[in-house]
């Protein structure tokens, strides 16, 4: 099959609902993902990179969200008290067609909904997506220095492939060494049965946490 970068649209699921990313998203986006420690994780280049006004955000985004070819979305909850808040984006990018394989990232959630079922939902959405779209190989990444993302992205089913040092320059000017993980068309199936099952234990509209 030859993979085909997916048209963006709106995908909706059981707690989340996916909306391609524009500049009338970036106010609530700011309000959602703008928090010291969403960047202290790495994203968006580190501390160094947190945006301490809208506009320095909006100049962010310009170019965080639209270098290259990429499907951004912005996710919002759906039913329950928080209907239609918006806690998130995520991106299917860096297409290789020929290859087959693209890349699943650029991805920050409120704070508030860590630990809950929306990056369990995100993730099954985004990597059905690339997978139906006749990619073989997606692959998933984080700063090596954060473990929260890395035990994440293992509770997918990814699999590590490696370090790849010196990979990405910090917004503080340090070099990243980037850990390297992924999930291959093969493993889908059980990758996807991992992520329903964890769903369905958590049954219900995502609550916000603290």
């Amino acid at each position: 099959m030859t993979a085909r970068r997916p048209e963006p649209r709106p995908i909706d699921g059981r707690t989340i609902r996916l909306e391609p990313l524009d500049r009338a998203h970036y106010p609530e986006l700011f309000t959602a993902i703008v928090h010291p420690e969403v960047f202290a994780g790495g994203y968006g280049g580190g501390p160094a990179g947190l945006p301490t006004t809208q506009a320095e955000f909006d100049a962010f985004a310009d170019g965080y969200f639209t270098t290259g070819v990429r499907n951004t979305y912005v996710i919002r909850l759906v039913g329950g008290e928080h209907d239609g808040l918006l806690v998130g984006t995520s991106t299917l990018g860096d297409f290789d067609e020929p290859g087959e394989a693209a890349h699943l990232g650029w991805t920050a959630y409120d704070p508030r909904v860590w630990g809950t079922a929306v990056n369990a939902e995100t993730k099954l959405l985004l990597l059905g997506l690339a997978f139906e779209a006749g990619f073989g190989r997606v692959k998933i990444q984080a700063d090596e220095r954060n473990e929260r993302s890395r035990t994440a992205i293992l509770r997918l089913g990814a699999t590590f492939e490696g370090l790849i040092r010196r990979d990405k320059q910090r917004a503080d000017g340090t070099w990243r060494t980037t850990a390297l993980f992924s999930v291959l068309a093969e493993e889908w199936p059980e990758v996807r049965s991992g992520l329903e099952e964890r769903l369905a234990r958590s049954p219900g509209p995502v609550a916000l946490r603290g």
